[in-house]
């Protein structure tokens, strides 16, 4: 099936891939809410997109009250509806298993596997009276080979591999569809701010654009024979 341009949320579109997929639909004439807790990030990002698409730009802690509720809200005041969300915010912290304490836990979790959950559970019905719509949940290759220092994020993300399963098996009924999209490392400022270039070269790391390249076909149709799935992405 290929879905012609709608209305997307973008969580975390202040960088990295979340920006990179922004652009990308915007080239692509979808419609967008760019959402993150940096407003000047956001709104760099709504510099690069293709002039005319002014998107809506909504600065949210999405683990807070209200943060889901309102990107949700804002997006169909604004646009009348949605047709896919990208749930890419997240938060990656290196520790080992002994110095992962119950803040860390909550914060990981939080950002990675509970406010993904809640954005599924209030745009569905939204998705359900559209007769459709797409979910993208951001995981990670840590899912399946976790690197070592991954013990809580890693677990968080696995969570979204499984959202993907259960929204894919309940949306059919509904022309829901959704994906995980499992990338390895990936050239970006959350990257680098736990591993540095002499562990992991630029070299041996995906691009924003190759993730969000996969995140946009999973949107438009082309991986819908892996409706469900979690779908792998690494270097070449």
């Amino acid at each position: 099936m290929s879905q012609a341009p709608g209305v997307a949320i973008v969580t975390g579109a202040g960088s990295g891939i979340g920006r990179a997929t922004a652009v990308m639909l915007a080239h692509r004439a979808w419609k967008l809410t760019l959402v993150g807790r940096r407003p000047g990030a956001l709104q760099e990002t709504a510099a690069m997109l293709p002039q005319g698409s002014n998107p809506e730009v909504f600065s949210t802690d999405i683990t807070a009250a209200g943060g889901t509720e309102g990107m949700i809200e804002r997006t169909i005041t604004r646009f009348g509806r949605l047709d896919a969300l990208v749930n890419n915010a997240g938060y990656a912290p290196l520790l080992p298993i002994e110095r992962t304490t119950r803040r860390v836990l909550h914060e990981v979790y939080g950002i990675n596997a509970l406010a993904p959950a809640h954005a599924i559970a209030l745009a569905w019905p939204i998705f359900v009276r559209q007769k459709s719509g797409c979910i993208v949940n951001l995981s990670t290759m840590g899912t399946l080979d976790p690197f070592p220092g991954f013990f809580a994020y890693a677990a968080a993300k696995s969570a979204m591999n499984s959202m993907a399963r259960s929204c894919a098996k309940e949306g059919a009924a509904h022309n829901i569809r959704a994906f995980a999209v499992a990338p390895g490392a990936v050239e970006t400022a959350m990257l680098r701010s736990i591993v540095p270039e002499s562990s992991l070269p630029r070299s041996a790391c995906l691009a924003p654009e190759d993730v969000a390249r996969v995140i946009t076909g999973c949107i438009e149709g082309d991986y819908d024979d892996r409706n469900g799935q979690t779908i792998t992405v690494t270097a070449s």
